[in-house]
């Protein structure tokens, strides 16, 4: 199918949904009718809201979505002095003034992109002279929130296609409009935005989310495809994924790790959220008939067993929304990091005490199941709030790595050893 979608509406557009559950949110929690009275029927809730199922009872009934602050955050109005790190690590601002900042890539020559999800703009961060710049590379798109470069090509993953902008790095005083090279993704709000990187195949992944929290969809929903670097050629790589927003591969074995965040609703401490190991092309991972390879899901699950699909590697936490990964392959940090997977958790939203909101380090067996999983920032939330919400994590030349915020609009940089200021 071809999609379309003018510029102009896309920043209305962007906030429709998340406008549309938020409303009826409120609407489901106003005064209760007068004695006698008989009680108003509940205003249905827009298609894929993540309202839908929630239980109806009063704790349930205070959680919902945690709604963005509209604009980025000032540089000196950003948490740093609340992130923390281990002993030997240094945190600093790398870049601030990107409003919603969400996936990255950098190129050959060093320029970092940042995608957004609520926003048009896909960003770039330029280092010349020694000294650090954002601009806006692209705008009027819609959800780009995935970005990925390969061999002087930057792809960008919006909600329905997939564009690409060739030789970028040649054109960021003028860069053109990106081309489309894929349009053949679904529509849907819910999970509709992409995270997008290149195989060790030379090929792009992009993953295509449930379109809601828990439902039977179609086949083209629910699973990781991978095509050419054309968009030609797509097919199915991974079943039964609900929605991933991050994957990478262990550089050993070039096999596919990637997170997937669990069902909402069943409860406030599970299912919890999965990193899965893809050992072959057309495995699937359960969603939506079983949820942490061992939770039956309790609507669709009969007449299905959790042994019929792959277990997860390990467990990353009830709904803490694990999203952007990365194998550490640097030199920097402590041996013991190498080849780990570093995995930024965005934080829940669905559960009174919230989980997450942090960067984690998850270290692997030989046999490629979860190991141990160990904090590398946190400070993200502060007192069941957020003061800031990690989103994807990429490794520098030098071995140090960026972490975008898309809270409060910025990147930060983590390091190890000796503090030394990147260059502003």
């Amino acid at each position: 199918m071809t999609i379309s979608l003018s510029a102009s509406r896309s920043l209305l557009l962007a906030g429709a949904f998340f406008g549309a559950f938020t409303f009826a949110a409120s609407a489901q929690q106003a005064a209760a009718p007068a004695a006698g009275a008989a009680p108003a029927a509940a205003p249905a809730l827009p298609p894929g809201s993540p309202l839908i199922g929630r239980p109806d009872s009063e704790a349930a009934a205070k959680l919902a979505p945690v709604a963005a602050p509209p604009l980025a955050a000032a540089a000196d109005k950003l948490p740093i002095a609340k992130l923390k790190v281990p002993a030997g690590f240094n945190i600093e601002v790398y870049a601030a003034g990107m409003a919603n900042a969400r996936s990255l890539a950098k190129s050959d020559k060093g320029t970092v992109f940042v995608g957004s999800r609520l926003v048009d703009k896909v960003y770039a961060i330029t280092n010349k002279d020694g000294k650090r710049e954002v601009k806006v590379l692209a705008s009027g798109l819609y959800r780009p929130n995935g970005v990925a470069f390969h061999n002087g090509t930057l792809y960008i993953a919006e909600l329905s296609k997939i564009d690409k902008i060739d030789k970028v790095d040649d054109v960021l005083d003028n860069p053109p409009k990106p081309t489309t090279i894929y349009d053949n993704l679904p529509k849907d709000e819910a999970h509709g935005w992409k995270f997008i990187a290149v195989g060790p195949d030379n090929k792009l992944y992009v993953p295509v989310g449930q379109p809601g929290n828990n439902v039977l969809h179609d086949d083209a929903h629910g699973q990781i495809r991978r095509m050419n670097l054309d968009g030609t050629g797509a097919e199915v790589y991974a079943y039964g994924v609900r929605n991933s927003v991050g994957f990478d591969w262990n550089p050993e074995n070039k096999q596919m790790y990637f997170t997937d965040n669990g069902r909402d609703w069943l409860s406030e401490d599970v299912p919890q959220d999965e990193l899965n190991h893809v050992t072959k092309a057309g495995q699937d991972f359960g969603a939506p008939y079983c949820y942490q390879g061992n939770i039956p899901d309790p609507e669709f699950g009969w007449g299905h067993s959790c042994s019929d699909y792959v277990a997860p590697a390990g467990l990353m936490g009830p709904h803490t929304a694990s999203l952007g990964m990365r194998f550490y392959t640097g030199d920097m940090f402590p041996k013991s990091y190498k080849n780990a997977i570093i995995v930024a958790r965005h934080g829940s939203w669905n559960r009174t005490n919230k989980a997450g909101g942090d960067v984690v380090v998850v270290k692997l067996n030989k046999d490629g199941t979860v190991k141990s999983m160990e904090p590398l920032i946190t400070g993200f939330l502060q007192d069941n709030k957020y003061v800031g919400r990690p989103v994807d994590v990429m490794q520098m030349k030098d071995g140090s790595i960026l972490v975008s915020d898309d809270w409060n609009g910025a990147v930060y940089r983590v390091s190890y050893g000796k503090a030394k200021v990147a260059a502003k």
